[in-house]
């Protein structure tokens, strides 16, 4: 087989970074992820770009923030990224057979798919027409969607989200979306024979809303059985006034203790059936002989408060949203617990240093390469977030993150400065504090900075 590192890139949508080692109801909630991590390095305060789908994954494919490649929230209309390559492409020119096999979420112009010749495609559009063979109803019903009131282009308009119900699949578990991908994985895989490397990337749905779960994982995790943070349905005692407009916090109205156990049963659940997908994608790994020689790279594109600060969904900067798993098993490779704050953005250029790939510029990330195969400890750096990045939009987020402290800074309400070590389910602001101010102040500062230097609108 090959000798030159292959490439397995995995993520999830809506994971948070928590469900790694989680166990619940007296199971492990992730037990292949858990053995991964033991034979990797784990990044324990990695973050993403922005806690959104398509401007996340598309900073993480062509490592610039949103800001720095235009795609700020979804469905941006126009060009898109047009003048970024993004990860797929390096690795194609390096010469390595690339499959894509999952949900596309990445918005460029031209199109992923479009932009270069992949050897093997499989997406959103596939599943569809598998789901149509098959008589599968895809698409949002209305009583799986909630009514919010967002600000868009000078006005108040009424839009549809995902609610937080929970239902069983009432098809087949072997129909589900990524069931389907997986086979789809496995095929790619079983294709590979030569000397020649692949990169298979991997995107899965789960566990993405609406919640509506095949069993035997709707029936994994007992609600009652579950021991849920403190925070949820609690909001913060000095939230900023605003935030109970905001789409997450909105998402929220209405549910009570018994829906959220309901919530993160479902939601555990898909989490479980990811995992043993991804087992089964490891395990043909390890049949092929190319488990050892192969660089594999786990995350997701943002998390889910499921109820903490009263908020459903993501869109909102607080760590269930914002920060992500990332777990990097490599050729060579280290296993360590790094808890040096990362970014998505740090995935780009670490690839490419790892697969000795030349010709990137302008990145904004540093690689990782040192800490996961030498063991060293990352260039300490704040981590910058942002949502939404378009001055048309009402919910407006920055964040800075430097040491234990995160700052959130809203250009149309009170700050919010949070201590994560002393209080992990930031729920003391301490923005205002005359004890905090030279930190928050020195955030602020590097915030402003920030946005200066990469084209944001946003006036600190």
């Amino acid at each position: 087989m090959s000798k030159r590192p292959n490439l397995l890139f995995i993520m999830t949508d809506h994971q948070r970074a928590d469900s790694i080692g989680m166990v619940q109801d007296g199971k492990e909630v992730t037990p292949v992820l858990n053995q991964l991590a033991k034979n990797s390095v784990q990044f324990t305060r990695a973050y993403n770009t922005t806690p959104l789908c398509v401007p996340a994954r598309t900073a993480l494919a062509t490592g610039k923030y949103p800001t720095h490649n235009g795609v700020v929230f979804n469905d941006v209309k126009g060009k898109r990224a047009q003048d970024h390559k993004t990860i797929h492409q390096y690795v194609k020119e390096a010469g390595y057979v690339v499959g894509h096999v999952g949900i596309n979420h990445i918005q460029v112009t031209p199109s992923l798919k479009e932009r270069m010749d992949f050897d093997f495609w499989i997406d959103d559009d596939s599943y569809e027409a598998y789901a149509k063979e098959k008589g599968i109803q895809l698409g949002r019903t209305p009583d799986f969607a909630k009514e919010i009131i967002e600000f868009q282009d000078g006005k108040y308009v009424k839009k549809e989200y995902s609610n937080a119900k929970v239902a069983g699949w009432p098809y087949p578990l072997e129909q589900f979306k990524d069931q389907y991908f997986t086979r789809k994985a496995l095929e790619f895989l079983k294709q590979q024979e030569g000397d020649k490397p692949f990169a298979l990337f991997l995107y899965y749905w789960a566990p993405h809303p609406p919640l509506k779960v095949p069993e035997p994982y709707a029936s994994m995790f007992n609600p009652k059985a579950l021991t849920l943070p403190e925070n949820v349905g609690v909001p913060a005692p000095k939230e900023p006034s605003k935030r109970r407009k905001g789409i997450a916090a909105q998402l929220a109205e209405g549910l009570t203790m018994e829906d959220w156990r309901e919530v993160w049963a479902a939601h555990l659940g898909l989490v479980n059936m990811a995992d043993s997908l991804i087992g089964e994608v490891f395990d043909e790994l390890k049949s092929m002989g190319e488990e050892d020689n192969t660089m594999v790279i786990f995350t997701s594109d943002h998390g889910d408060h499921l109820g903490q600060h009263k908020m459903y969904q993501k869109m909102e900067m607080y760590d269930q949203a914002i920060h992500v798993p990332f777990l990097c098993k490599a050729p060579k490779g280290q296993v360590q617990e790094c808890d040096t704050p990362v970014s998505h953005l740090d995935i780009l250029p670490t690839v490419l240093e790892m697969l000795n790939i030349e010709g990137a510029t302008n990145l904004d990330g540093t690689s990782l390469a040192s800490s996961i195969l030498e063991n060293k400890e990352p260039m300490k750096k704040p981590v910058f977030c942002q949502y939404s990045g378009n001055p048309t939009v009402g919910d407006l987020r920055r964040a800075v993150i430097e040491g234990p402290y995160k700052y959130i800074y809203d250009p149309r309400d009170t700050a919010e400065l949070f201590d994560l070590m002393k209080d992990p389910l930031e729920m003391n602001n301490l923005a205002g504090d005359p004890t905090y101010a030279t930190i928050e102040k020195e955030l602020h500062e590097k915030g402003m900075k920030w946005a200066k230097e990469h084209g944001d609108w946003v006036e600190f």
